[in-house]
């Protein structure tokens, strides 16, 4: 296994991007390696690494169908409906309630 060059925060050379760079100019890594490492120093823990890969391998980013568009909504519309009282809540139901507002605290609601 060769090692990836890494370069300093700020410093890598031109024709590298990360993933949300790619995404920004519409493409996706299509499935290549890794090409290089950014490294940005810290005082009291590793440094923070970003992955780089090359632009002139990545691919276009897929087309959304019409069947993928249906997919995505139905697993948002799964996100808001509470387990408690299977009602749209308008809302991403939060992981840490697991519920929404209303199932997880009722007395609250009595009282407003």
């Amino acid at each position: 296994m060769s090692e990836l060059p890494v370069f300093r925060w700020h410093l890598a050379p031109d024709g590298y991007a990360t993933r949300r760079q790619l995404r920004a100019m519409d493409l996706r890594p299509g499935g290549q390696d890794v090409a290089a490492e950014l490294q940005r120093p810290r005082r009291r823990r590793g440094p923070l690494v970003a992955y780089l890969y090359r632009i002139d391998r990545a691919k276009p980013v897929r087309p959304m169908t019409p069947a993928r568009w249906a997919a995505l909504a139905k697993a948002n519309a799964e996100r808001r409906t509470c387990p408690g009282c299977q009602l749209d809540a308008g809302y991403v139901i939060p992981p840490s309630l697991g519920m929404c507002a209303s199932c997880a605290f009722p007395e609250e609601q009595r009282t407003a």
